[in-house]
């Protein structure tokens, strides 16, 4: 059976990175894997979008509206703008942190109130948690995607042994250290 992993997140927040690790990850694990990486203003911070998905055989990249197990997400928005991916039974995995769209940033709109709360309230599964404050602790305010992985892995049955290889295998050796701690700091 085939599981679909949606990774969504501003431009510039690793989203590229995790699904690459994603991928390696479960690749290693024998699945067959599609990722398919759907850009938007990626370098003016808008959205941007990963699909990964994985099974037996898996013969198409994209996830479908009422498809995605996890909706892994780097900001609440982002998580409520693709909840109609969730298929039901799914989880969203997201940073508490809130960054800005261009129309709150103009004043033409209010970023919403307890988003988190509003999902929840759907009967929606959110495990929510500040990446951002646990990304620095860890070294880096830039490893909140590893955190979020860190987080993620939480609800597959792979070994810690394995997520942290993979991690190694995909970061530079010299962000290894730094992006291990994240992704325990993750897990915690």
């Amino acid at each position: 059976m085939t599981k679909n992993i949606m990774i969504v997140g501003v431009g510039g927040q690793g989203s590229l990175l995790a699904s690459k690790l994603l991928g390696h990850l479960l690749l290693s694990e024998g699945y067959d894997v599609k990722v398919s990486e759907v850009h938007g203003m990626s370098q003016r911070g808008g959205s941007v979008v990963t699909y990964v998905r994985f099974g037996e055989k898996v013969y198409s990249p994209i996830i479908d509206r009422g498809e995605a197990d996890f909706i892994v997400s780097f900001e609440k928005l982002e998580a409520a703008r693709y909840v109609e991916y969730l298929k039901e039974g799914g989880r969203i995995v997201t940073n508490t942190q809130e960054i800005d769209p261009m129309p709150v940033i103009t004043g033409a709109a209010a970023y919403p109130e307890d988003l988190i709360g509003k999902l929840e309230a759907l009967g929606i599964q959110v495990d929510a948690m500040d990446c951002l404050k646990l990304a620095e602790e860890a070294g880096s305010s830039k490893a909140v995607n590893i955190v979020l992985m860190g987080r993620l892995s939480l609800y597959f049955d792979i070994a810690v042994e394995k997520w942290q290889k993979a991690i190694e295998e995909c970061v530079p050796a010299k962000f290894n250290e730094l992006n291990q701690r994240a992704f325990l700091l993750g897990r915690r």
